[in-house]
């Protein structure tokens, strides 16, 4: 450690192979929500999310949604309010999201973002989203846009999720779904195909060694600071 004279010994860690090959593996399906940012009755970003849903399902994950019909906008209300509550308790069963958006004025709907803004970083000393897989989608009133889903990216970045690579953008939406709700046949349902598939991957590899992959060596050092004080202070009184 004569090379790094700023790295705290007692902090750093080296990599541990093994540690990313758990020796016993969960055996549930992989618990996926889904949240989607319109509050019409034919919405495009909910149906193209139940598609996930059912594709979900099919390579065995438990799906399950969240409506954001009367979640109220962030600081209009506490943290005790009923669909705040069911909102916070859904992130912290799954172990994967699925946030698909429609594109409004070049960026994502409110309704996507007030959902987004509720879920706290840090929930009673648990981080909810870190670590979690997380992919992203957009609609389309018009031609393709990825304005949205690299808007997405941020947030799920700052959220410290785990976004997958792949992620899906459905132009013309109106023309893609037929009148009972179903996605027509398209290369952009194949996609929604492909980024479910890469998010069941993801999800299934990372979940037993989330907590192994986002152990930070800035964190461990405040923390090893904090209990220092707390010590030195219970020895003083």
């Amino acid at each position: 450690m004569t090379e790094l004279p700023n790295i705290r010994p007692d902090c750093f860690r080296p990599i541990d192979p093994d540690a990313l090959f758990p020796a016993k593996r969960s055996g549930h399906p992989a618990r996926i929500l889904l949240l989607y940012g319109s509050l019409r009755e034919r919405s495009f970003s909910r149906l193209a999310a139940q598609e996930a849903a059912r594709i979900l399902q099919a390579l065995g994950a438990e799906t399950r949604f969240f409506d954001p019909h009367g979640l109220p906008l962030a600081d209009a209300a506490d943290a005790g309010h009923p669909k705040v509550a069911e909102l916070r308790d859904l992130v912290g069963w799954c172990e994967g999201m699925v946030w698909s958006s429609p594109e409004r004025h070049g960026a994502m709907s409110g309704a996507m973002k007030t959902q987004i803004d509720w879920i706290p970083l840090s929930l009673g000393g648990v981080r909810p989203t870190q670590g979690k897989t997380l992919a992203v989608m957009q609609v389309c009133g018009g031609s393709q846009s990825f304005n949205t889903v690299n808007q997405l990216r941020v947030l799920g970045r700052w959220m410290r999720l785990l976004t997958i690579p792949n992620q899906s953008s459905v132009a013309r939406a109106w023309d893609e779904f037929d009148d009972a709700g179903r996605m027509k046949p398209s290369p952009y349902y194949d996609r929604i195909v492909d980024v479910m598939e890469e998010l069941m991957r993801l999800t299934l590899l990372t979940r037993d060694i989330r907590g192994h992959l986002v152990d930070r060596y800035s964190e461990r050092v405040e923390n090893h600071e904090t209990l220092s004080k707390r010590v030195n202070q219970a020895k003083a009184v």
